[in-house]
């Protein structure tokens, strides 16, 4: 039988990511952790919503990590709003205004500045959304028979 301390220690990001996802939930939308929009990008959160738009959500945990994060501008081409995750600690006057601010915590979260809408072109968004629809369906197909992937990412 596992204890609790026989599971890794959760990291601070993965805490906000948990509540991120509960609140969008909470808006009718779809969302899911680690997505890959393409090589070399992987967003904390995307979700998609009842209209079909899709927001990106980058989960910062520190001062330290918003700054050593280089990539964060390439995602903006993948999303129609960009928003930053941070805990209430977090000095969040270091984040660029053009972006959306979503102060959470384990348990939940709340969107503090929406950002303005970008709208992706179409052929980027039906690209995305099927993109987000297999990667989906992958995961849950992991937990109803993880020997079908043999260590492929998912």
């Amino acid at each position: 039988m596992l204890c609790h301390s026989d599971h890794p220690p959760i990291k601070p990001g993965h805490m906000l990511a948990r509540g991120v996802l509960r609140m969008l939930r909470s808006l009718d939308h779809s969302p899911m952790t680690e997505f890959v929009p393409t090589r070399g990008l992987r967003v904390d959160v995307v979700s998609i919503g009842p209209k079909g738009e899709i927001w990106v959500v980058e989960c910062k945990s520190s001062r330290a990590d918003f700054v050593s994060d280089r990539k964060w501008q390439g995602y903006l081409e993948w999303c129609d709003r960009y928003f930053w995750a941070v805990d209430a600690g977090f000095p969040s006057e270091v984040l660029p205004e053009c972006s959306g601010l979503i102060l959470a915590d384990a348990y939940g979260a709340d969107i503090i500045r929406m950002p303005e809408e970008r709208r992706l072109a179409p052929g980027r968004r039906n690209k995305l959304t099927r993109q987000i629809a297999r990667a989906s369906i992958a995961r849950l197909q992991v937990l109803t028979d993880p020997d079908s992937f043999n260590g492929a990412e998912v």
